[in-house]
């Protein structure tokens, strides 16, 4: 193929520029990739994508992990303070009414767990809304909610108010967020037994 270029209004220049089909061939393929090359780099991308993805997973497990064990750490602070300034007494284990009668069920339980820990005290366990003279002591978790369980995204609680064994850290038939020996205090986490030991 012969193309000539003309000179501005002039005509000719009088030179001729050949230009081979190989040559035009090169420059139709010169901004593209081959089907071998996207291929070679779709393999790439897939092996690295083997290698990152389930460093990923893993730091999420750690990051529930971690999270659960902040949640639980920080839960057992709150049981512990409140059992020093309840003589001896921990959170579910009196009604709310500071009568100073022990509560009658698992249910009864966890709901006063949860309002003598969220609420102001009296030393009997009587919760209030209002800080005063009577109710000084609490609330030991600002949250009107117990923190939620990474792992099963509950929160709820079960209560055990009969097993006094210290050593007890069972939630293997438990669906709940939490678990609470109340007579010893041993909080753990209630995901069926998966986390028991933290």
């Amino acid at each position: 193929m012969f193309i000539r270029s003309k000179n501005k209004g002039s005509g000719f220049d009088g030179g001729t520029a050949v230009i081979t089909d190989a040559t035009n061939q090169a420059n139709r393929h010169e901004g593209g990739f081959t089907l071998i090359e996207m291929l070679i780099v779709v393999i790439i991308l897939g092996i690295l994508a083997m290698i990152i993805i389930p460093q990923i997973s893993i730091s999420t497990d750690d990051a529930k992990l971690s999270s659960l064990q902040t949640n639980v750490s920080a839960m057992r602070g709150a049981i512990e303070l409140y059992f020093h300034h309840h003589n001896g007494i921990y959170p579910g284990q009196k009604k709310t009414d500071g009568s100073g009668t022990d509560v009658a069920t698992p249910a009864e339980s966890s709901t006063a767990f949860l309002e003598q820990l969220t609420r102001y005290t009296s030393v009997a366990g009587q919760v209030s809304v209002n800080k005063d003279a009577t109710f000084k002591y609490g609330p030991y978790i600002k949250a009107a909610l117990l923190p939620i369980n990474p792992f099963n995204d509950k929160n709820d609680l079960l209560s055990d108010i009969t097993t006094t064994d210290i050593t007890a850290r069972d939630s293997s038939a438990t669906d709940t967020g939490w678990k609470f020996y109340v007579p010893t205090g041993v909080f753990i986490a209630g995901d069926q037994g998966n986390h028991d030991t933290y």
